[in-house]
């Protein structure tokens, strides 16, 4: 299955020394490395139509196939991230689920329809948009807000925001069948530098604390980070430590606001 990215963490022999960190997907990890799978860790079950904008994504490519999320930011747009679209060939959105086995309706679209931004390389710019057919509106299906081109500036520092995801809930499982939600505070930009370097925690990133074991993780790539105040949506899921998903380290996110004229010049969609 597809995976959230991970990032291999190196000591530092000093703590005035920056030492920059590896970032590799966790698909290209030895197996023994890969102890720590997906999910929304120590969230809670979303109720119907708690979450109406987000899709759940089925990729494929030569017959493998990963799971992934994305949002609904209009009614022919669903933004995801990037490292979930490079390598599929085609992919089944599935809309108005609690339950993923049982969604509102499905749409089906192909690489054709998936657009990827122009500079994203490894861990930066994971960004994607895929356009799909037309989607009415209604209580369980609804899109969700961008920040206003105004707010391209907001870093919503220690703010509290949900990610919402169907990963999987324990080690060496599959995604899992109910949606989870899991409510986490934003920190800044210079404590997640701390943990992962500048190079992978630029300014093109929002990160998240992660206590107590709650986070997002793999099958949870591409969902949505929306903004407690106001739902706005603020980050799309992209990657966590490799020490694991409840070792206590950042959860990074694509921060939406970096991307606000890209998604504008492509959908028309702003704020």
């Amino acid at each position: 299955m597809k995976v959230l990215v991970v990032l291999t963490v190196l000591a530092v022999a000093c703590a005035a020394l920056e030492v920059p960190r590896k970032a590799v997907y966790l698909k290209d990890l030895k197996q023994e490395q890969r102890s720590i799978e997906g999910r929304i860790t120590n969230g809670n079950h979303a109720t119907e139509g708690q979450v109406p904008y987000i899709v759940g994504i089925s990729l494929n490519s030569n017959g493998n196939w990963w799971w992934c999320g994305g949002s609904i930011i209009g009614h022919t747009w669903v933004l995801t991230a990037a490292h979930c679209t490079v390598e599929a060939d085609e992919a089944s959105l599935y809309y108005g689920a609690i339950n993923y086995e049982q969604p509102a309706f499905r749409h089906g679209v192909t690489k054709n329809d998936f657009i990827i931004h122009p500079e994203y390389r490894g861990l930066t710019h994971d960004i994607a948009l895929i356009k799909t057919p037309h989607v009415d509106f209604y209580s369980l299906v609804n899109k969700v807000e961008l920040p206003s081109l105004n707010d391209r500036y907001n870093s919503y520092e220690n703010s509290w925001a949900s990610a919402a995801g169907w990963g999987a809930i324990y080690d060496g499982s599959n995604v899992v069948e109910d949606l989870s939600i899991v409510e986490l505070q934003v920190i800044s930009v210079g404590d997640c530098q701390a943990y992962y370097g500048t190079q992978t925690a630029d300014q093109d990133v929002i990160c998240v604390s992660t206590p107590d074991g709650k986070s997002t993780c793999q099958g949870d790539s591409g969902g949505p980070l929306v903004s407690n105040d106001g739902s706005k949506l603020i980050g799309v899921t992209s990657f966590v430590s490799s020490y694991g998903c409840q070792s206590g380290g950042p959860a990074g996110f694509t921060r939406v606001t970096s991307y606000l004229e890209w998604i504008k010049d492509e959908t028309d969609i702003y704020y």
